[in-house]
């Protein structure tokens, strides 16, 4: 028996030369296909991560913005609150002057009558002139 691994200088049979020089020939004309797909697929990962963060920017600026409109839409109640108040208040006023309208109407005839009064005796004593105290005691007779 011979053994077909004694001589290791022996060149390889023809079939498998063919079958390596075809696989060689396959390697050679897929490398550029291949090479390309893999700067495709890198190219995909890099546009998929530039996609991923954008959406994830535009996430981080979409809830600023809510939180924005949050805090206006706040401050824009308690404007709406405070606003109310200052008109039920001044309504009450409003109430409270026409349901004693009687009594008001009373306290400023009061009141423009008694200045009256002060206004003409302040008008009185400005157009007197000015007596000794002898003719003050007597009344102006002496």
């Amino acid at each position: 028996m011979s053994d077909p691994n004694k001589d290791t200088n022996q060149k390889r049979t023809t079939t498998r030369t063919a079958e390596v020089k075809a696989r060689g020939a396959a390697d050679k004309a897929t490398a550029p296909a291949s090479k390309a797909t893999k700067a495709a697929s890198d190219k995909a990962g890099d546009a998929a991560s530039a996609a991923r963060s954008g959406a994830r920017r535009s996430a981080e600026v979409a809830s600023g913005a809510v939180q924005t409109a949050a805090k206006g839409v706040e401050v824009g109640r308690q404007a709406v609150v405070t606003t109310s108040e200052h008109v039920a208040a001044t309504a009450k006023t409003a109430w409270t002057v026409i349901a004693h309208r009687k009594l008001v109407a009373a306290g400023v005839g009061a009141g423009i009558t008694a200045l009256s009064a002060a206004s003409y005796a302040v008008g009185r004593r400005a157009g007197r002139s000015t007596h000794g105290p002898l003719t003050r005691l007597t009344g102006g007779r002496i």
